[in-house]
């Protein structure tokens, strides 16, 4: 397997653990990964901690953002070097999205390159032919580049060497009732690599 990114910051967890750990340093280079999941289940979380990771090991990254989701200030408190991000904006555009992570995994020079569709219906995602994710993973073979694509499902099948399927399993509170204050989200993370999964558990502190 081709060398991962080196993960030196990300999630802001509850407890460290060292699943965790090897969960933010499992992306392959010259690779296609899969991060999925539903709304509120910690991936737009995680993959801002991968460009993070990424730009302070001096990365240059690219984030292909499908609906214009993207909050710099956001990312930049969770610590993104945004002069080191392209920011793509496709205007909710999935073929130009596409395009434009075909040729910026080609273009060689980006640690990352993330297609975020997590705010595309997935009935829209799912119409993209398994053609474009072999030409995805091809584009990318042979390269430094991790190519990362984030949806509510997984999509690539055979394509993706890595799929990271995550879900929220109940709120974490702090305190006493009435005053409570929410202190993250317990999330599942299911890795699958080579058709073996390994489910483990960990906290997201909003």
């Amino acid at each position: 397997m081709a060398a991962a990114l080196s993960i030196t910051r990300g999630f802001v967890p509850r407890e460290r653990t060292d699943f965790l750990d090897s969960l933010l340093g499992a992306i392959p280079r010259g690779a296609l990964t899969e991060i999925s999941g539903p709304p509120s289940s910690g991936r737009t979380t995680f993959l801002c901690s991968l460009i993070a990771s990424a730009t302070a090991n001096g990365e240059l990254c690219a984030l292909i953002d499908v609906d214009d989701a993207f909050d710099p200030a956001t990312a930049s408190a969770a610590g993104v070097r945004l002069a080191q991000v392209l920011w793509v904006r496709c205007g909710g555009n999935l073929d130009h999205a596409i395009r434009a992570a075909d040729l910026l995994a080609q273009a060689g020079g980006f640690g990352l390159v993330a297609i975020d569709m997590g705010d595309t219906p997935v009935r829209i995602v799912h119409r993209l032919p398994l053609a474009v994710w072999f030409r995805l993973r091809h584009a990318v073979q042979n390269t430094k580049t991790a190519l990362v694509s984030l949806a509510g499902r997984v999509h690539a099948h055979s394509c993706s060497e890595l799929k990271i399927q995550l879900s929220r399993d109940r709120a974490v509170w702090r305190g006493k009732l009435p005053g409570r204050l929410l202190e993250g989200f317990s999330v599942t993370a299911q890795c699958v690599k080579n058709h073996r999964p390994e489910p483990r558990s960990f906290t997201i502190v909003r």
